[in-house]
């Protein structure tokens, strides 16, 4: 039986462009997407995003979902759930 520790995602590593690795929470996390969403136009996103109406639910759908947005034309934005403890 595999151990609940292994579905936690309490932590994220976050790859930007132009930018250094960022060790997020799933809260700093769920912010970091709300901003996102909110500066790109909502028939950019995925359809399966679409579905949701408010950028919490968006974010937090791509979360449990996903681990990378497209965010435009040679720029990135993936995250990746991390254990930072033993």
């Amino acid at each position: 039986m595999p151990n609940p520790l292994m579905y936690q995602q309490d932590n994220f590593v976050v790859l930007e462009t132009n930018q250094p690795e960022q060790f997020l929470t799933t809260s700093e996390l769920l912010e970091k997407l709300e901003n996102i969403l909110q500066q790109l136009k909502f028939e950019d996103l995925p359809p399966d995003v679409q579905k949701f109406k408010l950028l919490s639910e968006q974010a937090q759908y791509l979360i449990d979902t996903s681990c990378e947005l497209d965010i435009g034309p040679g720029k990135y934005f993936q995250w990746y759930a991390v254990r930072l403890e033993k």
